[in-house]
This record gives structure tokens, C-alpha cells and sequence, in this order.
């Protein structure tokens, strides 16, 4: 059986810790690899590589590095199809979801080309009598990364483009359920130009984290995952000295008011709701219609589009919507909260329950769900399912509906689908989440925007990627200059005043 280990100092090494976790086919249900996950001796081995390789990355100039950048982009570019296939096969989403996801981490890159700009310090020339100030961004040294197994191209490069491109030298710890793709990226960056231990791809589990969140020579710690998980790392982070973020659960909302175009909101929610199985933190889970009007006839125009999704085998190419979802433990906790939907008085509107697929029957695939008269108190509407199962809560009013957004613990993303754009203002004005769709499902923004949530969803001052990305991973120093006029001044020790 295939074994899989590290990318440690440019190079494939092997693990040496003797413990391995199983990498499943999905679509199958069967394992396929198993991946090596490293101690902390490796873990520490690995950082301390790092660490001598960043000095002298972090003294080359910022040009010089975005050049490597540029060649990883068309690299990446080139291999886009072979990257696809590999991430299909250990997340189960379909070919064109797949490419989605490395394209979304493609444009972060691209945007990390801009170093040399988003580096730029500040200078102000005579702030004092013979007196200049100016300022200058520096590598932070060495940061780390630990990525899920959602994205498993995307979300690596928003956390290591940034950080190698402002001078760092990155250790990656991404999910052992998707650690294929991780490091195809960590050789398309060796090709690109970048310099040995500059890109660690260590594989593991909670040791290989408390290693990185405990190690004195990780200055910074990027996370996305789960929010308990996410708490942990930030907790422990922070009190160990280091600068961290962390991205947690969701529940995002689509609030659809009386006035909106329903087929647009229908066809909204379908992609929102069911693309990567529901596998996504800024899926759309609970539909908000307002009003009963409103809510009888979104149900009447997503139960047909629901009935006609197509669930299956990424293999089976433009022919599917979604595929399975991650691992057994994944299907079932979905089916958990499923049943405990229909349990707590909640109609199930479409039954995806008994959902098998010839000849797949040992996969890990979950059919749709859609329920209907949802409440705030039942487990479906406030644990995040991470699944095909879309939820409905009927609002009597537009302030209602907010309500419900505005009081949920998470605070990703949310949507909301109307034709007035006096409501859309006070709605973007008002409501307490980080990422905002008007009339847009999936409210990602682009790669020179931030990305982040509020709440329970995000735990940390700076957001990922865009102008934030550089400066989580940097330090700002401020310097004061006098050179000598000729000028004699006596002592003095009262505090200088610059005026």
C-alpha cells in the first residue's frame, strides 16, 4: 500500500515516528494510502530547518521572491489537471469543484506577486528639526499553517503564499484525511525556484499540533477548522508568545425577502447549499424566507431542483453535482443530526437517508435533505452539519429574520436576496458577520480582499489573505533618524518634542 510522508528540506522523506492514519477513496470507501504522522522530535527537526533556511530568504529581496511566486502560478497552471485528480480522489468532490478550489488558492498567490508593493514601509521627511521617521516591514521568521481537509489546495496557499512571500520561511501541517495535494504544491514550489526548508509539508495529527503551537521558534500560527478546535489553538498560541488566527465553524444564513426573483434565490441556495456535499464554511445551511407567502413558494421551486441533483463518484465527470463526503464518521454524524431534526418536530421535506449508489454502496455519499418549519432551539439549525442538508426557518418579518442571524453564535457569512436596495443597505449596515452577499450565494471575497468571520468564527485580529495576510506575517519597526548638522545642543531629559 501507497505510504505517504514529508516534504522536509525539499525533498520526500519518511516518517519516523511508526504511527499512520488511513487515506480513504471516498467514492469507494476503502483505503487507499496511509500517511505518516510525525512526532514532535520530527516536527521540531523540521521547524528548526526552517529556521535556517528563512535567514537567508528573508534578506533576498522582495522582487526576487515574488519571482519564484510568478513561476509556482504558471506551474500550477500547468498541473492544474493532475493537481484535480489527486484532490478528488481523497476528498470526493467532483473535477470542477476541485478546480475550484486550486484556482481560489491560485488567485492568492497571484496576489502575493505584489510583494514588493504591500512591503513598502513609510517615510516622513523633516518630522522634527533634521529629524526623519520612517518605518519598514520584516519577516515575522517562521509561521506555521494547519489547514483541514475541505480545501486541501485553497487554504494552504492562503497561508503559505503570504507568509514565504513576505520573507518567511512556513511549516504546513495540513489534514491527514487530504495530504497528497499539500505536497504537490510543496514540489511545484521547489521547481518555482524556492530555496530547501524555505516549505516544510509536515503530516499529522494533534502532536504534530501542540508541537507547532509549543515550538519557541513559530512566531505565527494560521488555523482553519472546526471553532472548539479553533479556540484550543488560538488559547494556546497566544499564551505561548505567538501571533495567531483562527477560523472556526459556521452557519451562514440567506435571508430571501417577499420581493426577491425566487428562481435566481431557488438556483442560489442549490449551489450554496449542496456543492462539496455541504462540505464548505461558507455553505449555505439555513434558508430564511420571509414571510409564509414566500416560504410555501421557495419550497415549491427547490424540492424539484433538490430531486434532480445528481450525487456521485467524481470519476463520473460532468454527470454528478456533488460527490461523498469525507470519511464513515463524517456520513454518520450527518445523519445524526438528521435524525435528531426530524426527532425535535422539524419537517423533512426531502428524505436523502436511504440514499445508495449501485455499485458504491461502501461509499461514503449522503444523499440531500431539506427540512422545513426549522426552529433556533433544534440541534440542525445551531451545530454546524457540514453536509448536504439544507435547513428552513420561516420569518414573520424582515426584523425577524435578521434576528435570527444577528443572535447565532457564528458569524462566517451571510446572504441575503431582495430587490430593494434600501433593505440591502441596512442589512449590510447592520448585521454582525464578517462576509456579506447581496444577491450572491457564496459571499467569498476575492484575493485583494480579506477573508473572515466575527462570533465564534473567527478568533484573532487580522484576517486571511489580502493587504491582512502581509501584515499578519510581518513586524513593523518605526526608526527615528538625526545625523548630526553641527548643530551643539546640551543634555537634556525632558522627553523630545519633534515641533
Amino acid at each position: 500500500m501507497k505510504e505517504i510522508g514529508h516534504w522536509i528540506n525539499g525533498k520526500h522523506v519518511s516518517g519516523t515516528s511508526g504511527r499512520f492514519a488511513d487515506v480513504f477513496n471516498p467514492a469507494i470507501g476503502e483505503v487507499q494510502a496511509r500517511v505518516a504522522l510525525a512526532s514532535k522530535a520530527e516536527l521540531d527537526a523540521a521547524t528548526a530547518d526552517a529556521a535556517r533556511a528563512q535567514v537567508k530568504w528573508g534578506a533576498t529581496n522582495p522582487q526576487r521572491r515574488a519571482r519564484v511566486i510568478m513561476k509556482f502560478v504558471d506551474l500550477l497552471n500547468r498541473d492544474m489537471d493532475k493537481l484535480a485528480e489527486a484532490l478528488s480522489s481523497e476528498h470526493g468532490k467532483t473535477i470542477p469543484d476541485a478546480k475550484g478550489d486550486i484556482q481560489r488558492g491560485l488567485e492568492v498567490m497571484e496576489f502575493c506577486i505584489g510583494a514588493p508593493h504591500l512591503l513598502k514601509g513609510e517615510f516622513t521627511d523633516s518630522a522634527g528639526p533634521g529629524i526623519d521617521m520612517y518605518s519598514m516591514r520584516q519577516p515575522i521568521g517562521v509561521a506555521a499553517g494547519i489547514t483541514p481537509f475541505n480545501f486541501p489546495a485553497m487554504i494552504p496557499m492562503w497561508k503559505m503564499g503570504p507568509a514565504i512571500a513576505c520573507g518567511n520561511a512556513f511549516v504546513l501541517k495540513p489534514s491527514e484525511r487530504a495530504p497528497t495535494v499539500p505536497l504537490m504544491l510543496a514540489e511545484l514550489m521547489q521547481e518555482a525556484g524556492l530555496p530547501d526548508g524555505v516549505l516544510q509539508v509536515v503530516n499529522g495529527d494533534k502532536e504534530a499540533v501542540d508541537a507547532i503551537l509549543d515550538n519557541p521558534e513559530i512566531a505565527g500560527v494560521g488555523f482553519v477548522g472546526s471553532t472548539p478546535i479553533a479556540e484550543y489553538i488560538y488559547g494556546r498560541g497566544c499564551s505561548n508568545g505567538k501571533r495567531v488566527q483562527c477560523f472556526g465553524g459556521a452557519k451562514n444564513h440567506m435571508i430571501i425577502m417577499p420581493d426577491a426573483d425566487l428562481d435566481q434565490a431557488a438556483d442560489a441556495l442549490i449551489g450554496a447549499g449542496y456543492g462539496a456535499a455541504g462540505e464548505r464554511c461558507m455553505a449555505i445551511s439555513v434558508a430564511v424566507p420571509v414571510g409564509e407567502e414566500t416560504a410555501d413558494r421557495l419550497i415549491e421551486k427547490l424540492v424539484p431542483r433538490i430531486e434532480k441533483l445528481k450525487v456521485g463518484p467524481y470519476t463520473a465527470g460532468n454527470d454528478v453535482d456533488y460527490g461523498p463526503v469525507v470519511t464513515a464518521a463524517a456520513k454518520a454524524n450527518i445523519l445524526k443530526l438528521v435524525e435528531s431534526g426530524v426527532a425535535q418536530g422539524a419537517k423533512l421535506v426531502v428524505d436523502g437517508r436511504d440514499f445508495k449508489l449501485q455499485g458504491y454502496e461502501n461509499g461514503f455519499f449522503v444523499g440531500p435533505h431539506l427540512f422545513d418549519h426549522v426552529t433556533t432551539d433544534m440541534d440542525i439549525y445551531r451545530k454546524e452539519i457540514f453536509g448536504p442538508v439544507l435547513s428552513t426557518v420561516r420569518a414573520k418579518s424582515y426584523e425577524e429574520a435578521l434576528g435570527y442571524a444577528m443572535d447565532h453564535e457564528y458569524g462566517n457569512g451571510i446572504a441575503i436576496f431582495t430587490r430593494d436596495g434600501d433593505t440591502a443597505r441596512d442589512f449590510a449596515a447592520r448585521i454582525n458577520v464578517g462576509m456579506i452577499g447581496i444577491n450572491v450565494p457564496i459571499p467569498v471575497p476575492l484575493a485583494y480582499h480579506t477573508f473572515g468571520g466575527w462570533k465564534k468564527s473567527s478568533f484573532g485580529d487580522l484576517n486571511q489573505h489580502g493587504p491582512d495576510a502581509f501584515r499578519f506575517y510581518t513586524r513593523t519597526k518605526t526608526i527615528t533618524a538625526r545625523w548630526p548638522s553641527g548643530i551643539k545642543e546640551g543634555a537634556s531629559l525632558n522627553f523630545k518634542q519633534m515641533d
